[in-house]
């Protein structure tokens, strides 16, 4: 290849580099104005790219054509052309981090393969790792649950640990932010964004961020542009390699009125989940503007730029505006970085007033803010929201389903009416109507301190105040504080069954809670502290008490978590729960004293107090004035300061690591947690060309809506399937399987696990759960990996028979590695979700979308048929297929021929899967071939 500029240097056709003074200091800048763009009619995320796009302009990946093209972006036009977007920086948490840094790790060792120098693979751009996925809810409710949920912690991951730790000196412009500091998006929002970033030759520039999390854009709610990603591809912009997207459709939300009182920040983000997934905006840009934003707190816009993987959205963002400026100032930013921001958002547009300009945009949306009302979303996914005056009548609906598929055989079914949180009917005994029937299994248990009760369907087993989607928000904690003093005051406690936690996503939390004198309270009810990270949101909510479990397992219980997080996927939350409802703050902490889902909580009583008057939820539930005056005496900005400023330092634990040296990792063969990947096994300089797909036969065969949950590993490993049984053979006790999420370092782990979700049904395998399949032809019944191991030897390449949105949920890199690795070749779908697709073509996996309006079903097949995919043969960068014929031959002779749509959507994509994928791409390109 001889590229125009061979050495890559920055140009500037547009004479947009210009100086901005700011205080006593000059900044460099690269004005977006220059291009001829009409600035105020762009919406704000085009502003940043454009400006993006001019400041990395080098005549190769980035053209003048590139800039001129999105200068003149258009509402109503094709958004078929590539951008080359070029992250200020990357956030990894550690579940996705570490096996980054193994793949980092491994590539030196694959470029000296290849004759290059190892130390060019070296982040090109900041990478900042937050330790905050591998705290597990071992021990609740007791004053010391927090430091012994850490030693825990310590214990089972000190190997990963001092991996990353080696990984912080191996590598440049790398930082670890150690365990129990909080979760990355929090710790990024409070500390680590900087709005306007600033380089080491003293350019200002906007701060934008791609992340190894999808719930990365929590930070849009700074005006901070970035999104989530495959680890796949984080690793190649660490390494220089631009982030390749088409030209985005960019959705306006105007905003008006102001929230009712009785509505918080979470019965808003679900509501805006529910009104966009609904409308439609899965790979889109969304922007909020209109008079409406100024009316919420920045906490709350980062609430909602969380959830912007539960809509399908890329980014959620609101602009930088006064309130942006009060938010750094509070934290603990410089006033010399806050008079950047202010300087730099103005000089170039970047700046939101609620009576400014309203930019053009692919469509516009309106959202009345005083229509929202309290509300829950379950029990599987976010955006199925449930208006809290119905949620009894919804629930019960649900319940009869999903206690079906828990019991196995039949639903034992009486008629009940509310009751008393112990399983015993409170029907009025007057001769009231007794509510509508409800599937119903009561079975007593005896808890390990004697106390019996009654578990039965829909009955709360899980209460966790969790995830950063609510902690970050002061209103909501203090809320949950304050309705837990009022509830202790009347004598109410939570239901024995009830496993509850408070894991707040900042250690700040934690001290404003104290501020106030709401933590005594918060831990009578059981919200003691259990760390600070993700925790249930992403199964790390750790074994029910025992009776519990094997209650629920052994009589089939469907029994429920509500939780204050983002996910609430089958099978993520718990392996014993089916039943997951995402709630705000307090709402969690009613439905731990309620003890039940089976309640209204507008009609009937939480419990009676000590002298038995019953109880409502109105009565202890707290004014938006008592909310906001305890936020407002007891959070205060020394907090921040004094919380990040020994940010980096860790506790002892942390300290006391052993840290390998060198630059090249020693891998060990004898590690169950970090080992060599086989990514680069093999590599050659040159790729081979890719072949026709012949004789492929279906590992997998699912329907609509199939998460990444469902097909990444995560949560705990069973000792019975073929990942803990690998562990046991390499001399670990299951009571040290740790999570899956903690052994992302370990391929072998891993691929094992790929498949392997409790709540999986395979099609090929009907009448099962969870990762079974069948070899064919003969239809032997075996797991998903010893299946994937027979046609491995069997030299039979695999594809896998999906339907719509296939791949929704976390920017999960190891549903993609998995795949690959099982020996998947093309995953043939309805559609796709937008970072799987993208993952999927980093790992060289074909994403093929069936014809519009075919299914498997209308195309008559079955999964058991022998398939071809034709057309591939001497494909090339300048003649990549985008159609491919599919070829079923099922065994009764009959034949199905049909065209696929090729979804590898940019040139940057058409060649990572031509080199096999994204990581032997860039070890190439580093070795300089």
């Amino acid at each position: 290849m001889t590229p125009e500029n061979p050495d890559r240097s920055r140009l500037d056709s547009f004479g947009s580099r210009a100086q901005l003074k700011v205080g006593e200091r000059t900044f460099l800048i690269h004005r977006i104005d220059a291009t001829g763009a009409d600035v105020r009619r762009l919406p704000y995320t085009i502003r940043v790219l454009l400006e993006n796009l001019l400041r990395h302009e080098d005549g190769v990946d980035v053209t003048g054509d590139d800039v001129s093209a999105l200068a003149h972006w258009s509402p109503t036009g094709r958004q078929d052309r590539e951008v080359a977007f070029h992250p200020a920086r990357i956030l990894l948490q550690d579940f996705t981090g570490v096996p980054v840094l193994v793949d980092l790790a491994a590539m030196r060792d694959a470029v000296e393969q290849l004759g290059g120098d190892p130390a060019r693979v070296n982040p090109q751009v900041p990478a900042e790792l937050v330790i905050d996925h591998s705290i597990q809810v071992d021990y609740f409710a007791t004053p010391d649950a927090f430091e012994r949920n850490a030693e825990l912690e310590y214990r089972r991951n000190a190997e990963r640990y001092a991996f990353l730790r080696w990984g912080q000196q191996a590598f440049d412009n790398m930082v670890v932010v150690p365990p129990d500091t909080g979760i990355c998006h929090q710790v990024n929002l409070e500390y680590l964004a900087r709005v306007v970033f600033v380089d080491r030759d003293g350019n200002a520039y906007p701060d934008t961020l791609v992340g190894t999390d999808s719930h990365t854009p929590m930070v849009n709610g700074l005006g901070v542009l970035g999104w989530g990603v495959g680890g796949i591809e984080a690793e190649a912009a660490m390494l220089g390699q631009p982030i390749p997207l088409l030209t985005p459709a960019v959705v306006g939300v105007r905003l008006t009125g102001a929230l009712a009182p009785e509505a918080t920040a979470t019965d808003l983000v679900l509501t805006i989940t529910e009104f966009l997934r609904r409308h439609g905006v899965v790979g889109k840009f969304v922007e909020f503007f209109g008079p409406g934003v100024a009316s919420l707190p920045l906490e709350t816009r980062a609430t909602i730029g969380n959830m912007s993987p539960e809509y399908g959205s890329t980014v959620t963002i609101f602009p930088i505006d006064e309130e942006t400026l009060r938010y750094l100032r509070f934290t603990g930013r410089s006033e010399e970085q806050v008079a950047l921001v202010e300087a730099y958002a103005k000089e170039q547009g970047l700046w939101h007033e609620p009576d400014g300009d309203q930019p053009d945009y692919t469509e516009t949306l309106e959202l009345d803010l005083t229509t929202v009302e309290p509300c829950i979303a379950g029990p599987a996914r976010p955006q199925d929201r449930i208006p809290l005056k119905s949620a009894k009548e919804r629930v019960r609906a649900a319940l009869g389903e999903v206690a079906a598929r828990a019991e196995g055989a039949g639903v034992a079914v009486r008629t009940t009416g509310a009751t008393d949180g112990r399983g015993a009917d409170s029907s009025p005994p007057d001769g009231g109507v007794a509510a509508e029937e409800r599937p119903s299994r009561p079975t007593q248990v005896t808890l390990d301190d004697g106390t019996e009760v009654t578990l039965d369907h829909g009955h709360v087993v899980i209460a966790a105040i969790t995830s950063c989607t609510n902690t970050s928000n002061p209103q909501v904690m203090v809320a949950a504080g304050l309705l837990a003093k009022a509830a202790v005051e009347r004598g109410l406690t939570r239901k024995p069954w009830v496993k509850t936690s408070l894991a707040p996503g900042s250690q700040v939390v934690i001290d404003y809670l104290e501020a106030a004198g709401l933590m005594p309270y918060l831990e009578k009810l059981g919200f003691s502290l259990v760390g600070y990270g993700c925790t249930t949101c992403i199964g790390n909510s750790g074994p029910l008490p025992g009776p519990i479990s094997e209650a629920v397992r052994g009589s089939g219980l469907a029994v429920a978590a509500v939780l204050s997080g983002n996910r609430n996927f089958e099978g993520r939350i718990n392996p014993d729960v089916r039943m997951n409802f995402l709630a705000s703050p307090p709402l969690v902490v009613a439905y731990a004293i309620a003890g039940t889902t089976d309640i209204d909580l507008y009609t009937e009583p939480l419990g009676v107090d000590s002298n038995g008057t019953p109880v409502m939820l109105r009565d202890i539930w707290p004014s938006p004035h008592s909310v906001d005056e305890t936020v407002r005496t007891s959070l205060r900005s020394e907090m921040f300061r004094r919380r990040y400023a020994g940010a980096m330092e860790g506790d002892e634990r942390w300290r006391s690591l052993p840290v390998p040296g060198g630059n090249r990792y020693d891998w060990s063969e004898d590690s169950t947690y970090v080992r060599r990947p086989p990514f680069f096994d093999g590599i050659e300089p040159t790729p081979k060309p890719p072949g026709d797909i012949v004789g492929a036969r279906a590992l997998v065969v699912v329907g609509d809506s199939v998460t990444t949950d469902h097909i990444s590993p995560a949560g705990s490993i069973p000792k019975d399937g073929p990942a803990g049984r690998w562990l046991i053979e390499h001399g670990v006790d299951p009571s040290e399987f740790n999570s899956f999420g903690a052994r992302r370092g370990n391929h072998e782990v891993m691929m094992r696990g790929t498949f392997a979700n409790l709540r999986l049904r395979n099609r090929l395998a009907p009448g099962t759960e969870g990762g079974w399949t069948v070899h064919l032809p003969d239809g032997e019944l075996m797991t998903v990996w010893e299946a994937a191991e027979r046609y491995r030897e069997e030299k039979v390449p695999l594809i896998v028979l999906g339907g719509k949105e296939y791949g929704s949920g976390s920017s999960r890199d190891w549903a993609a590695k998995g795949t690959a690795l099982l020996g998947v070749r093309a995953v043939l779908a309805e559609s796709f979700e937008r970072i799987h697709r993208s993952n999927l073509v980093g790992m060289g996996v074909l994403p093929l979308e069936l014809p519009k309006g075919e299914t498997v079903d209308s195309l008559g097949l079955d999964g058991r048929e022998t398939y071809s995919i034709l057309g591939l043969e001497g494909a090339s960068a300048e003649s990549f297929p985008q159609m491919l014929r599919v070829v079923a031959e099922g065994t009764d002779g009959r034949r199905v021929e049909f065209d696929v749509n090729v979804r590898v959507d940019t040139p940057s994509e058409v060649r990572y899967f031509l080199h096999g994928g994204i990581l032997p791409y860039v070890a190439r390109r580093l070795a300089g071939l």
